[in-house]
């Protein structure tokens, strides 16, 4: 017997112990779902978790997931919501522009999920 197939075992099995990586993003976005992850990568994750089962930085900020699967949420209310989300002097002050409202509703309604139950 060679070696080979014994290195190619550890490395298998090296392998299977390695840390998963976290998905940081749906794997499949349209192409306006990726410039609102782009977005929200850029301008939102420093106070809410963006991505699916992940917490905000800011507790006092709700997380994307969350927001998705509100009871009532419609693509509609989002975007209005977005548009006047963050005219807050105190804490957020800047204005997300329409064409990022857009892309941002159509990013955080791909983390809307049938089977959702929010953290308690």
């Amino acid at each position: 017997m060679t070696k080979l197939p014994s290195a190619s075992l550890l490395l298998l099995a090296l392998a299977a112990c390695a840390p998963a990586v976290p998905r940081l993003a749906p794997i499949e976005l349209t192409e306006q779902e990726a410039r609102g992850y782009s977005f929200a990568k850029a301008n939102c994750a420093g106070c809410h978790a963006i991505t699916a089962n992940a917490a905000s930085p800011n507790v006092e900020s709700p997380d994307f997931q969350a927001v998705a699967n509100m009871p009532g949420l419609t693509r509609e209310t989002l975007r209005n919501f977005l548009r006047d989300s963050h005219n807050y002097p105190a804490a957020m002050n800047f204005t997300v522009e329409p064409g990022q409202v857009e892309d941002l509703t159509a990013y955080v309604l791909t983390l809307r999920k049938a089977d959702y139950k929010p953290e308690i």
